[in-house]
């Protein structure tokens, strides 16, 4: 079955409407572990969320439908209107707005550190913890199935990786973060910045979505530190940005690598090895970095 037959058949059944009032207008570039389209139905513009294959593999759904629901009063992600647990098929209000990432990230990051800031200082606790070494673990065992052994350099750059985490994971510092604050993630409304895919969301270290939002140029978060914290950061500070960016590249190669395994480098079109190893480089690069 087509994504635009699993569209219909399922906006039919959750909007009691006939076929000839839905209407799919396009799809959302950006992601490439999910299809999302923009459908129109009875003259409303919704999103339409198709989850990539073995995308559960690495979002719980029951964990993210509680964060969404959580958020919910902040108003900063787009109304969800349906959500399916066992697909992950997920329907939300269509806001109109540009993603930050197709203007200039710059211009926007005294609105970033606020909306960043909203969560982390909300006040709200997630029933659960996004576990970065223990999510590590887990993407991993994924390509242990595969009989994978992971590369030498791979082994002593997490090593030097787990050296630091005594310093830099700290339970008392967790709050309910984003997990996912890459620019192409903001969208730019005429109601001021809102931040849409909860997927990742959970008790994190706040510094962890200052660094995902340097996802496609670090200087993105080198340049938001800053504007969050509201002064000039310490050694230390710049330290902990750092740490968690080297963390979130030896996630995303684990990540990389089990796309590579499962067949999505050919079915995307996208050298999901190449990538990998890019991941690699970046995690070598952000460990030098701290003093």
């Amino acid at each position: 079955m087509t994504n635009e037959m699993i569209i219909i058949e399922k906006c039919i059944e959750v909007f009691n409407v006939k076929k000839e009032e839905i209407k799919v207008v396009k799809r959302l570039m950006g992601g490439m572990s999910n299809y999302t389209y923009v459908i129109e139905i009875s003259g409303k513009l919704y999103t339409f969320r198709i989850p990539g294959k073995n995308a559960e593999k690495f979002v719980n759904r029951t964990v993210e439908k509680h964060n969404i629901e959580l958020v919910e009063d902040l108003g900063l992600n787009n109304k969800t209107v349906y959500f399916e647990i066992d697909s992950g098929f997920k329907i939300a209000e269509y806001i109109e707005g540009t993603p930050l990432h197709e203007l200039e990230p710059y211009l926007f990051l005294n609105q970033a550190a606020a909306v960043l800031s909203k969560i982390h200082n909300s006040g709200k606790v997630s029933d659960y913890d996004y576990d970065p070494l223990g999510r590590l673990k887990l993407y991993e065992g994924y390509l242990a199935e595969y009989d994978f052994t992971h590369s030498e350099r791979y082994l002593e750059l997490k090593a030097k990786f787990l050296s630091y985490s005594n310093k830099y994971m700290d339970k008392s510092k967790l709050v309910l973060s984003h997990g996912d604050s890459q620019i192409s993630n903001f969208v730019v409304t005429g109601n001021g910045l809102r931040l849409m895919d909860w997927e990742f969301t959970g008790n994190n270290d706040p510094y962890y979505d200052i660094a995902c939002f340097g996802n496609n140029d670090f200087d993105h978060a080198l340049a938001l530190l800053p504007v969050y914290l509201r002064k000039t950061p310490t050694v230390e500070e710049y330290n902990r940005l750092y740490f968690f960016r080297a963390f979130q590249t030896l996630q995303w190669h684990n990540v990389a690598l089990y796309k590579e395994f499962i067949g999505l480098s050919i079915d995307l079109g996208v050298d999901f090895m190449f990538v990998a190893n890019l991941y690699l480089d970046k995690a070598e690069k952000f460990l030098g970095r701290i003093k």
